[in-house]
Order: structure tokens, then sequence, then C-alpha cells
């Protein structure tokens, strides 16, 4: 009888809590599906461009295909308006401003995505390390990740080329050895809050291994943060190899990059050529 008691106040106590709210569908304003509508867009133009560009990245139009009043000449193909033989118009060569954008969201993108996919590799394996390993380990690794982050990114990125060249392997590696610095503070700080967290410190008490530790608990704490920079490095790293490209040292000629199309056309930007910026 005083099983069957307990048994009904417990069933009582777990009628009167609450039900659990509903789940909330994931809205976004309107800035926000602007912003999500151009990454998807140049997402798809990563995979497509190449297939859907006009013409080649390196071909050279010829003065044929411009249609000209009867009796003129054939105009040079070199800084054409838009129409509709080149929707955007021709560069500096001639070349249709349009297919080369599409080629170089190949190149400028995969170049970027798959150096900050190295960055985050780099920075968060070491910060993790670094969050839960010594004392020693930790003062090692951040002095190492202090003194490089001393050091501008693009004259780091100057020497280096200079040094070595410029190759796409070598962009890939010299810009997530870079950004890897910058990733290693934040994945540190991140992994050091989360160890002083109460669970951690129980799992701990029970006899839980550190390895059990950092998969269980401390990486899928840092994800949402880790994650949301990561949208933000991949920004900057774009940023970072346009750069590089404007000065010469980036990719390299015939290859279309958008920091290189910037510097080859910027005789006619008087003339109103926006596309490649």
């Amino acid at each position: 009888m005083p099983e069957t008691e307990e048994q009904s106040s417990d069933a009582l106590q777990f009628e009167e809590l609450p039900d659990a709210p509903p789940k909330r569908r994931l809205k976004f304003s309107w800035t926000g599906k602007l912003g999500i509508s151009v990454v998807i867009f140049w997402i798809v133009m990563f995979f497509l461009g190449p297939f859907i560009a006009p013409y080649h990245e390196a071909d050279i139009l010829d003065e044929a295909l411009f249609v000209v009043p009867k009796g003129e000449e054939y105009p040079e193909t070199d800084f054409q308006p838009p129409s509709k033989v080149v929707y955007l118009g021709t560069d500096y060569l001639g070349r249709d401003t349009l297919s080369r954008i599409l080629f170089g969201a190949r190149t400028t993108i995969g170049i970027s995505f798959t150096a900050c996919m190295l960055a985050y590799l780099l920075g968060v394996t070491l910060g993790i390390a670094a969050a839960v390993g010594t004392e020693m380990l930790d003062m090692i690794l951040s002095r190492f990740n202090d003194a490089f982050l001393s050091i501008p990114h693009i004259m780091l990125g100057l020497v280096v080329i200079a040094a070595v060249g410029s190759t796409i392997p070598i962009l890939i590696l010299l810009t997530g050895f870079i950004y890897a610095t910058s990733v290693f503070r934040i994945a540190r700080a991140l992994g050091q809050d989360v160890m002083v967290s109460d669970f951690v410190e129980a799992a701990r008490v029970r006899g839980e291994g550190l390895w059990w530790i950092i998969t269980r608990e401390i990486l899928p704490n840092v994800i949402m943060p880790l994650a949301t920079d990561f949208g933000l490095r991949f920004v900057w790293i774009i940023l970072f190899i346009s750069a590089l490209s404007f000065l010469g040292l980036g990719v390299q000629p015939p290859m279309s990059d958008w920091g290189s199309m910037v510097k080859e056309n910027l005789a006619g930007l008087p003339y109103g050529s926006i596309a490649p910026l």
C-alpha cells in the first residue's frame, strides 16, 4: 500500500510538470536571407561556373563577334561594353569578363575554403591541446603563436612567396598556417572556459579519460562559436588571397582570380568596368 501511494505521488508530480515548449522554426531577417542567398549563389557558381561560362577564361574574343555599323571597321575587343555577345563586357585583353568571374570563383573560393579548413584543423587541434594540456605545453604553444601573430599577415605572405615562389599548394599552406594562429587563440580560450565547468569536473570524478572529455564535453560546446568564426575567417582569407593576387604574388596567369582581375583592369576603371570588383 505505501508503495502504491508513493508511485501515485510520483506520477502526480510528473503530471504537474509543464509541457516542453514547442520547437521554433529558424527565422531570418531580410538581411540574413540576403546574405545566405549570396553565399548559396557563389557556392553554386563554384561548382557550375566553369560549365555555364560562355567562353573559356583564357579565350581572347574575335573582333568578328561584335556587331558594327555598316561601313565601319571592327572595333578593338579590349574594354568592350556589355552586349548580347559579352554580358559584362571584356577586359584589357578582350576576354569575356563574365567567364573570367565564373572561372575565378572556382579558383578564389576553392583556395580560400581549403586554406580555411587547414587553418581550423591546425588551430583547433593545437588550441584544444593547449587548453587541456600542462601549463608548460600551454606556455610553449602560446609563446610561439604570439610570435607569429606579431608579424603582419600580408608581410609574412610576401616574404614567404618571394622566397619559395607562388603556386596553389604553397598559397593554401601559407594561408592556412597564417590564419591558424588566430584560430588557436579562439579555440584555446573556448577550451579553457569549458575545462573549468562543473560537468567536466564531474566527468573527471567519474574517471573519464582526457580523450573522452575532449570529444564528449569540450568539442560539442565549442563547435558553434567556432562555426560562427569560420564564416568570418573565410571572408578574411578571400581578401588575403585577393590581395596577394593584386600584388602579383597570388594566382598566376592564365588562371583567373578575382584579385588579379582587379589589378589587370585598373586601366578600365574610368570606363565603368565594375564587374571584377
